[in-house]
């Protein structure tokens, strides 16, 4: 009987310290930029952000906060008041995916960000994540569709994405360059495949466009999550702790394991 109350006590005693135990350190990765990474509505679909596929490719550790909105460019991200819960939130070790251009950059807008103002917002955007000991990372805006007549990928984003690349080696900040990157994928794939990644819609085609839809900036669930990979595999090419925390498909384990 002594025993048995003992064992009792001692299986109780586990339980209470299991119970509360602190729980494993939990990493939460904000995603700012404009439509090209948001969220979407489902009157939107096919449209799709990159952050939308991206943020299921990390385990249970790590949770992705997608603040990204569709329109907005540093400017109006900071003046909605959009970005300071993000810095009021941040915690050391968590991570801030910066992109921003596509508004910015184009004068006709209001959310129009003059040049020197638009590095002004990033390095803000750096500065008040590493004070919270959290981890900045620039993006330059993903690349639109735009073809010459020769059939070579078009950049439309020269100024910005410089901005950007400087501001990352000013500040010393780890970059992807989505530009670059996308702009070779949209190339590889050529004029007219290339279509294929972007939400472009003949009539009857989708409900939600029941006249059609011929977009060159925004990507369909494809297009967008081959965008998410080329981050993806940025963020383990830049060796951040991050990459350990991205989940590896069971067929890449296999090849894996036969390499072995």
């Amino acid at each position: 009987m002594h025993n048995r109350l003992l064992t009792s006590t001692a299986i109780l005693g586990f339980l209470l310290i299991t119970a509360f135990a602190s729980p494993p350190n939990k990493t939460t990765v904000y995603l700012i930029g404009d439509s090209t990474m948001s969220i979407k509505e489902v009157k939107n679909y096919p449209e799709t952000g990159w952050g939308m596929p991206f943020a299921i490719f990390f385990d249970e550790t790590v949770t992705v906060d997608n603040r990204a909105q569709n329109g907005r460019s540093t400017k109006s991200f900071v003046a909605e008041n959009r970005w300071q819960p993000v810095a009021s939130a941040l915690r050391e070790g968590d991570y801030v995916f910066i992109q921003f251009g596509h508004n910015d950059e184009v004068p006709t807008k209001r959310s129009y960000t003059p040049e020197a103002d638009y590095k002004n917002y990033l390095i803000r955007f750096v500065s008040e994540t590493r004070a919270k000991k959290a981890t900045p990372i620039l993006i330059t805006p993903v690349a639109r569709r735009k073809f010459d007549a020769a059939g070579k990928v078009e950049g439309t984003h020269e100024v910005y994405s410089e901005i950007v690349r400087k501001t990352a080696q000013e500040q010393k900040v780890a970059l992807i360059d989505l530009d670059r990157e996308s702009q070779a994928l949209l190339q590889q794939y050529g004029v007219e495949n290339s279509k294929l990644l972007f939400n472009q819609l003949v009539p009857g085609e989708h409900p939600n466009y029941p006249d059609g839809k011929e977009d060159n900036t925004h990507f369909n669930e494809l297009g967008a999550r081959k965008m998410a990979q080329i981050v993806l595999a940025d963020i383990r090419a830049l060796k951040l702790d991050l990459a350990n925390h991205i989940v590896q498909r069971q067929a890449a384990k296999t090849v894996d394991a036969q390499a072995k």
